[in-house]
């Protein structure tokens, strides 16, 4: 039975037995005293809970008394901090065969910063990582519980190795075909070919069929035509923020006929056009649009400011770049090549750009758009590390006008409200996995907290800082 829908089954049971406390006499596997729960939904805290979990589920909480509860294992937390572990809701496994082990020995960072789960958004390494989510959640191997899209759809000639490429319906159901036999968590549909009947024809089927579609846009088509055919999540902002145009449909055109000439306008040539455009009153709209449409946004702030810096930021004396395996590293070439070549007016304007991304932030909160945190880590992305990298996109959601309780909830309890597993994760409650983090420090009054975490649970498996460094120094390669 897959993770989430065991975790489904566990609360089932217990909410048909009528409780959702069992007998004093049920010894659990663990039970956490004296901790002062954060609570993600409300940005409240409960002081001085008691939570008790066993096969990986919490099946109590409630205020700390006299009497612990028996279990294998008990943690005095001390009036430290307990929250939800964190979802990276936008990572990538990729390189190739030869790269498996080097992709295999990032998942320990991602523990070590406090993150449970994450959601792989398309890659070449699809067995490796389905084999990963087995062992992880038989306990045979430590990491977050992943979940993917496998490879992305895009269209013929496709940038990404692995990539189902599409132009027909015909083609498209067939790549919708196997990506349900893959058993798939998602569709993840890519831009670089990828032409605009096919990128809405894709979401259609995909929303016949009752698969969550996510992706890059091609700037052929709009955000609303997407939305309109059920997109359930637009990754970055270049695609929302194209939406907040108010020449949106005459930058459009210009694109779509400048398809199939000597110089087509692509998604950067554009950039500056729909910048001079931006209009607040346009921008309003598409955010409600997006929130009536439950259409999700993935900000991806932090890669952003990243490689607008790269050209003068030398990230050579990193310390994360230990623990990254030199063939992982080679991947960074590219992007560090062409940073370097960027003309001076080409820098300024991303760094105009990333003010403007974080300026788009507290409308779409305001409106009630699902944001959901994601680091875009892994091979090709020059050092966005994994881990440290989300850390870093909770803190620039914050510089873009987010309290720290509304950042923590687009990397907790809005994860699992994408996925339809709220029921079963992203919180602390009973019937929820019990994936947490212990922390010496209230992250609702500064996410310095999350720093260096005192202790990691996932599905109900404990994991000290010892450990943590232990995990850590074991894939550490210099």
């Amino acid at each position: 039975m897959p993770y989430p829908a065991r975790l489904l089954f566990a609360a089932t049971l217990l909410l048909a037995a009528g409780c959702t406390t069992p007998p004093a006499t049920t010894a659990y596997d663990l039970v956490i005293t004296h901790a002062n729960v954060v609570d993600v939904e409300t940005g409240t805290i409960r002081p001085d809970q008691t939570v008790a979990v066993s096969d990986g589920v919490i099946r109590q909480l409630g205020a700390t008394t006299a009497s612990t509860p028996r279990a294998t294992r008990t943690i005095d937390a001390q009036g430290r901090y307990l929250m939800p572990g964190l979802w990276d809701m936008h990572v990538h496994f990729r390189g190739g065969d030869s790269l498996i082990t080097a992709n295999r020995n990032l998942l320990p960072l991602y523990l070590a910063h406090g993150i449970t789960t994450v959601r792989d958004a398309g890659g070449d390494l699809t067995p490796a990582v389905q084999q990963w989510q087995r062992q992880i959640t038989a306990g045979q191997l430590a990491g977050p519980t992943i979940f993917t899209s496998g490879p992305k759809i895009d269209g013929p000639g496709a940038f990404w190795a692995g990539s189902l490429e599409v132009e027909t319906p015909a083609q498209i159901a067939r790549a919708l075909d196997s990506l349900q036999a893959l058993r798939v968590d998602y569709v993840k549909i890519y831009e670089s070919t990828i032409s605009r009947e096919a990128f809405l024809g894709t979401i259609a089927q995909a929303e016949k069929r009752g698969m969550l579609t996510t992706g890059h846009m091609p700037y052929t088509a709009t955000l609303a035509e997407a939305s309109a055919a059920g997109l359930d999540a637009s990754e970055h902002l270049y695609y929302v923020f194209k939406a907040c145009s108010n020449r949106e449909d005459s930058i459009t055109a210009a694109i779509r006929q400048s398809q199939g000439s000597a110089k087509p306008i692509g998604l950067f040539a554009a950039l500056p056009a729909v910048y001079r455009t931006y209009d607040p009153a346009t921008a309003a709209r598409t955010f409600r649009m997006l929130a009536e449409r439950r259409t999700a946004v993935v900000p991806t702030l932090y890669i952003q400011q990243l490689l607008a810096d790269l050209p003068t930021i030398d990230h050579s004396r990193d310390s994360l770049l230990a623990y990254i395996d030199p063939r992982i590293e080679a991947t960074y070439t590219r992007r560090l090549a062409g940073a370097r070549q960027q003309s001076a007016a080409t820098r300024a304007f991303n760094q105009q750009l990333g003010a403007r991304f974080r300026s788009l932030i507290p409308g779409m909160q305001k409106a009630g758009v699902l944001l959901l945190a994601g680091s875009d880590s892994g091979a090709s992305n020059s050092y966005v590390y994994p881990g440290a990298a989300l850390l870093g996109e909770l803190d620039q959601l914050v510089r873009a006008g987010l309290t720290p309780a509304e950042a923590l909830r687009t990397a907790t309890i809005n994860g699992a409200i994408f996925f339809h597993q709220e029921a079963t994760a992203g919180s602390i409650a009973p019937g929820k996995a019990a994936d947490l983090l212990l922390l010496d420090q209230n992250p609702l009054t500064n996410l310095s907290a999350l720093r260096g975490p005192h202790t990691v649970v996932a599905r109900g498996r404990v994991y000290s800082a010892a450990e943590l460094r232990q995990m850590l120094q074991a894939v550490r390669r210099r």
